[in-house]
Protein backbone atom coordinates (compact mmCIF):
# COMPACT_ATOMS: atom_id res chain seq x y z
CA UNK A 1 0.00 0.00 0.00
CA UNK A 2 2.80 2.42 0.88
CA UNK A 3 5.91 3.29 -1.13
CA UNK A 4 8.90 4.66 0.77
CA UNK A 5 9.73 7.14 -2.03
CA UNK A 6 7.36 9.58 -3.65
CA UNK A 7 8.25 11.98 -6.45
CA UNK A 8 7.24 15.65 -6.28
CA UNK A 9 4.48 15.28 -8.87
CA UNK A 10 2.77 12.54 -6.92
CA UNK A 11 3.16 14.51 -3.71
CA UNK A 12 1.35 17.49 -5.25
CA UNK A 13 -1.47 15.21 -6.43
CA UNK A 14 -1.72 13.62 -2.97
CA UNK A 15 -1.92 17.03 -1.29
CA UNK A 16 -4.70 18.07 -3.67
CA UNK A 17 -6.69 14.92 -2.94
CA UNK A 18 -6.00 15.23 0.79
CA UNK A 19 -7.38 18.77 0.89
CA UNK A 20 -10.37 17.71 -1.21
CA UNK A 21 -11.18 14.90 1.21
CA UNK A 22 -10.71 17.02 4.34
CA UNK A 23 -13.04 19.74 3.03
CA UNK A 24 -15.87 17.19 3.03
CA UNK A 25 -15.35 16.45 6.74
CA UNK A 26 -16.89 18.99 9.07
CA UNK A 27 -15.21 18.00 12.35
CA UNK A 28 -12.00 16.07 12.98
CA UNK A 29 -11.31 14.86 16.50
CA UNK A 30 -8.26 12.98 17.79
CA UNK A 31 -8.53 10.64 20.78
CA UNK A 32 -5.14 10.64 22.51
CA UNK A 33 -3.42 9.18 25.54
CA UNK A 34 -0.03 9.73 27.09
CA UNK A 35 0.46 6.01 27.75
CA UNK A 36 -0.97 2.72 26.57
CA UNK A 37 -3.58 0.59 28.28
CA UNK A 38 -5.87 3.40 29.41
CA UNK A 39 -8.81 2.45 27.16
CA UNK A 40 -8.31 5.04 24.45
CA UNK A 41 -9.53 2.78 21.62
CA UNK A 42 -12.60 1.87 23.67
CA UNK A 43 -13.43 5.56 24.09
CA UNK A 44 -12.80 6.32 20.40
CA UNK A 45 -14.98 3.41 19.26
CA UNK A 46 -17.88 4.24 21.54
CA UNK A 47 -17.68 7.94 20.74
CA UNK A 48 -17.90 7.17 17.01
CA UNK A 49 -20.70 4.63 17.46
CA UNK A 50 -22.65 6.94 19.74
CA UNK A 51 -22.46 9.83 17.28
CA UNK A 52 -23.46 7.55 14.38
CA UNK A 53 -26.39 6.13 16.35
CA UNK A 54 -27.66 9.68 16.85
CA UNK A 55 -27.73 10.16 13.08
CA UNK A 56 -24.40 11.85 12.37
CA UNK A 57 -22.25 10.68 9.46
CA UNK A 58 -19.10 9.40 11.10
CA UNK A 59 -15.72 8.05 10.05
CA UNK A 60 -13.48 6.16 12.49
CA UNK A 61 -9.79 6.09 11.55
CA UNK A 62 -7.49 3.73 13.46
CA UNK A 63 -4.02 5.28 13.27
CA UNK A 64 -2.45 2.80 15.66
CA UNK A 65 -0.34 1.23 12.92
CA UNK A 66 1.42 -1.30 15.15
CA UNK A 67 -1.50 -2.30 17.36
CA UNK A 68 -4.80 -1.74 15.56
CA UNK A 69 -7.73 -2.79 17.78
CA UNK A 70 -10.73 -1.03 16.26
CA UNK A 71 -11.55 -3.92 13.89
CA UNK A 72 -11.99 -6.32 16.81
CA UNK A 73 -13.99 -3.83 18.86
CA UNK A 74 -16.50 -3.51 16.01
CA UNK A 75 -16.46 -7.20 15.04
CA UNK A 76 -14.83 -6.44 11.69
CA UNK A 77 -11.90 -8.85 11.95
CA UNK A 78 -11.14 -10.58 8.67
CA UNK A 79 -12.64 -7.77 6.56
CA UNK A 80 -10.53 -6.75 3.58
CA UNK A 81 -10.65 -3.37 1.87
CA UNK A 82 -11.68 -2.98 -1.76
CA UNK A 83 -11.01 -0.25 -4.28
CA UNK A 84 -13.18 1.58 -6.78
CA UNK A 85 -11.57 3.55 -9.61
CA UNK A 86 -8.31 3.58 -7.70
CA UNK A 87 -9.92 4.85 -4.50
CA UNK A 88 -9.94 2.84 -1.25
CA UNK A 89 -13.40 2.07 0.12
CA UNK A 90 -13.65 2.10 3.94
CA UNK A 91 -15.47 -0.68 5.74
CA UNK A 92 -19.12 0.11 6.53
CA UNK A 93 -19.43 -0.94 10.16
CA UNK A 94 -23.04 0.17 10.63
CA UNK A 95 -25.37 2.79 9.16
CA UNK A 96 -23.58 6.17 9.26
CA UNK A 97 -20.24 4.69 10.35
CA UNK A 98 -17.24 4.06 8.05
CA UNK A 99 -14.01 2.57 9.38
CA UNK A 100 -10.42 2.37 8.18
CA UNK A 101 -7.66 0.48 9.97
CA UNK A 102 -4.32 -1.14 9.30
CA UNK A 103 -6.02 -4.36 10.43
CA UNK A 104 -7.89 -4.50 7.11
CA UNK A 105 -4.59 -4.66 5.22
CA UNK A 106 -3.08 -7.59 7.12
CA UNK A 107 -3.84 -11.11 5.93
CA UNK A 108 -2.75 -12.49 9.29
CA UNK A 109 -3.65 -10.49 12.42
CA UNK A 110 -0.51 -11.85 14.11
CA UNK A 111 1.76 -10.22 11.51
CA UNK A 112 3.71 -7.32 13.04
CA UNK A 113 4.01 -4.05 11.14
CA UNK A 114 7.73 -3.25 11.13
CA UNK A 115 7.90 0.25 9.66
CA UNK A 116 10.01 3.34 10.23
CA UNK A 117 8.50 6.78 10.82
CA UNK A 118 8.43 8.05 7.21
CA UNK A 119 6.63 4.92 6.01
CA UNK A 120 4.03 5.26 8.75
CA UNK A 121 3.43 8.87 7.77
CA UNK A 122 2.93 7.74 4.18
CA UNK A 123 0.30 5.24 5.30
CA UNK A 124 -1.51 7.84 7.39
CA UNK A 125 -1.51 10.25 4.44
CA UNK A 126 -3.09 7.53 2.29
CA UNK A 127 -5.72 6.81 4.95
CA UNK A 128 -6.75 10.46 4.74
CA UNK A 129 -6.31 11.20 1.03
CA UNK A 130 -7.01 7.93 -0.78
CA UNK A 131 -9.89 6.57 1.29
CA UNK A 132 -13.36 7.50 0.05
CA UNK A 133 -14.69 9.02 3.26
CA UNK A 134 -17.27 11.17 1.48
CA UNK A 135 -19.26 13.80 3.37
CA UNK A 136 -18.84 13.33 7.12
CA UNK A 137 -20.04 15.21 10.16
CA UNK A 138 -17.26 13.71 12.26
CA UNK A 139 -13.96 11.91 11.71
CA UNK A 140 -12.81 10.29 14.96
CA UNK A 141 -9.10 9.45 14.89
CA UNK A 142 -7.82 6.82 17.31
CA UNK A 143 -4.14 7.63 17.89
CA UNK A 144 -1.51 5.36 19.43
CA UNK A 145 -0.24 6.38 22.87
CA UNK A 146 2.43 9.01 23.24
CA UNK A 147 3.47 12.05 21.25
CA UNK A 148 5.53 10.46 18.47
CA UNK A 149 5.30 9.92 14.73
CA UNK A 150 1.60 9.15 14.35
CA UNK A 151 0.14 12.02 16.43
CA UNK A 152 2.61 14.44 14.85
CA UNK A 153 1.72 13.20 11.34
CA UNK A 154 -1.99 13.70 11.98
CA UNK A 155 -1.37 17.20 13.35
CA UNK A 156 0.65 18.11 10.26
CA UNK A 157 -1.75 16.58 7.75
CA UNK A 158 -4.86 18.07 9.39
CA UNK A 159 -3.88 21.65 10.30
CA UNK A 160 -7.48 22.57 11.19
CA UNK A 161 -8.09 19.79 13.71
CA UNK A 162 -11.34 20.40 15.58
CA UNK A 163 -10.08 19.10 18.89
CA UNK A 164 -8.44 16.42 21.01
CA UNK A 165 -9.95 14.23 23.72
CA UNK A 166 -7.30 13.00 26.14
CA UNK A 167 -7.84 9.72 27.97
CA UNK A 168 -6.14 8.83 31.24
CA UNK A 169 -6.55 6.57 34.24
CA UNK A 170 -6.32 7.81 37.85
CA UNK A 171 -2.77 6.54 38.54
CA UNK A 172 -0.04 9.17 38.88
CA UNK A 173 2.02 7.63 36.04
CA UNK A 174 -0.89 7.91 33.61
CA UNK A 175 -1.69 11.44 34.80
CA UNK A 176 1.90 12.54 34.22
CA UNK A 177 1.69 11.32 30.63
CA UNK A 178 -1.74 12.88 30.10
CA UNK A 179 -0.26 16.27 30.95
CA UNK A 180 2.28 15.72 28.19
CA UNK A 181 -0.59 15.09 25.76
CA UNK A 182 -2.20 18.38 26.80
CA UNK A 183 1.08 20.21 26.22
CA UNK A 184 1.53 18.43 22.88
CA UNK A 185 -1.90 19.55 21.69
CA UNK A 186 -1.33 23.12 22.84
CA UNK A 187 2.08 23.27 21.19
CA UNK A 188 0.57 22.23 17.86
CA UNK A 189 -2.47 24.47 18.17
CA UNK A 190 -5.03 21.68 18.59
CA UNK A 191 -8.06 22.73 20.66
CA UNK A 192 -8.55 20.52 23.71
CA UNK A 193 -12.03 19.15 24.24
CA UNK A 194 -11.03 17.83 27.64
CA UNK A 195 -9.66 15.00 29.76
CA UNK A 196 -11.51 11.73 30.37
CA UNK A 197 -10.71 9.61 33.44
CA UNK A 198 -11.23 5.97 32.48
CA UNK A 199 -11.18 2.97 34.86
CA UNK A 200 -12.27 5.34 37.60
CA UNK A 201 -13.20 3.09 40.48
CA UNK A 202 -15.34 -0.04 40.59
CA UNK A 203 -18.86 -0.46 41.95
CA UNK A 204 -19.00 -3.75 43.85
CA UNK A 205 -21.77 -5.89 42.29
CA UNK A 206 -22.58 -7.39 45.69
CA UNK A 207 -22.60 -4.48 48.14
CA UNK A 208 -22.75 -1.60 45.59
CA UNK A 209 -19.95 0.21 47.41
CA UNK A 210 -17.24 1.96 45.42
CA UNK A 211 -13.74 0.48 45.30
CA UNK A 212 -10.90 2.71 44.09
CA UNK A 213 -8.74 0.06 42.42
CA UNK A 214 -6.57 2.61 40.59
CA UNK A 215 -7.38 5.62 42.80
CA UNK A 216 -10.03 8.16 41.80
CA UNK A 217 -10.28 11.81 40.82
CA UNK A 218 -6.80 12.25 39.39
CA UNK A 219 -8.10 13.07 35.92
CA UNK A 220 -10.25 15.88 37.26
CA UNK A 221 -7.31 17.30 39.23
CA UNK A 222 -5.07 17.12 36.17
CA UNK A 223 -7.71 18.94 34.11
CA UNK A 224 -7.98 21.63 36.78
CA UNK A 225 -4.18 21.98 37.05
CA UNK A 226 -3.81 22.24 33.26
CA UNK A 227 -6.84 24.56 32.90
CA UNK A 228 -8.69 22.27 30.50
CA UNK A 229 -12.25 20.87 30.74
CA UNK A 230 -12.92 17.62 32.55
CA UNK A 231 -15.30 15.46 30.51
CA UNK A 232 -16.12 12.86 33.12
CA UNK A 233 -15.15 9.60 34.82
CA UNK A 234 -15.94 6.15 33.45
CA UNK A 235 -15.88 3.47 36.15
CA UNK A 236 -14.53 -0.02 35.62
CA UNK A 237 -17.30 -2.27 34.33
CA UNK A 238 -16.80 -5.94 33.36
CA UNK A 239 -19.45 -5.39 30.68
CA UNK A 240 -17.11 -2.94 28.91
CA UNK A 241 -14.43 -5.62 28.67
CA UNK A 242 -16.91 -8.15 27.30
CA UNK A 243 -18.38 -5.68 24.83
CA UNK A 244 -14.94 -4.85 23.42
CA UNK A 245 -14.00 -8.51 23.05
CA UNK A 246 -17.37 -9.34 21.49
CA UNK A 247 -17.33 -6.41 19.06
CA UNK A 248 -20.43 -4.79 20.56
CA UNK A 249 -19.79 -1.20 21.73
CA UNK A 250 -21.16 -0.77 25.25
CA UNK A 251 -22.69 2.63 24.53
CA UNK A 252 -25.44 0.86 22.58
CA UNK A 253 -26.29 -1.58 25.36
CA UNK A 254 -29.97 -1.47 26.30
CA UNK A 255 -29.40 -1.06 30.00
CA UNK A 256 -28.59 1.64 32.50
CA UNK A 257 -25.13 1.76 34.03
CA UNK A 258 -22.77 4.47 35.33
CA UNK A 259 -20.36 3.67 32.48
CA UNK A 260 -22.98 4.11 29.77
CA UNK A 261 -24.26 7.33 31.35
CA UNK A 262 -20.70 8.68 31.53
CA UNK A 263 -20.04 7.83 27.87
CA UNK A 264 -23.31 9.41 26.79
CA UNK A 265 -22.32 12.56 28.68
CA UNK A 266 -18.93 12.64 26.91
CA UNK A 267 -20.68 12.35 23.54
CA UNK A 268 -22.99 15.21 24.50
CA UNK A 269 -20.09 17.40 25.64
CA UNK A 270 -18.28 16.75 22.36
CA UNK A 271 -21.35 17.87 20.42
CA UNK A 272 -21.58 20.98 22.64
CA UNK A 273 -17.89 21.70 21.93
CA UNK A 274 -18.67 21.71 18.21
CA UNK A 275 -21.59 24.07 18.78
CA UNK A 276 -19.45 26.53 20.74
CA UNK A 277 -16.75 26.44 18.05
CA UNK A 278 -19.35 27.30 15.42
CA UNK A 279 -20.66 30.20 17.52
CA UNK A 280 -17.12 31.63 17.84
CA UNK A 281 -16.76 31.65 14.05
CA UNK A 282 -19.94 33.68 13.55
Amino acid sequence: MVNETTDKGNEVDENTQLNKNLKKIKNKFAVMSGKGGVGKSTIATNLAVGLATQGSRVGLLDVDIHGPNIAKMLKLEGQQITTENGVILPIQAMPNLKVMSMAFLLENPDTPVIWRGPVKMGAIRQFLSEVKWGDLDYLIIDLPPGTGDEPLSIAQLIPNMSGALIVTTPQEVALLDSRKSVTFARTLGIPIVGIIENMSGLVCPHCTKGIDLFKHGGGERAARDMSVPFLGSIPIDPAIVSSGDDGKPFVNEEKESPSIRAMESIIGLTIEFVGRAKDKKK
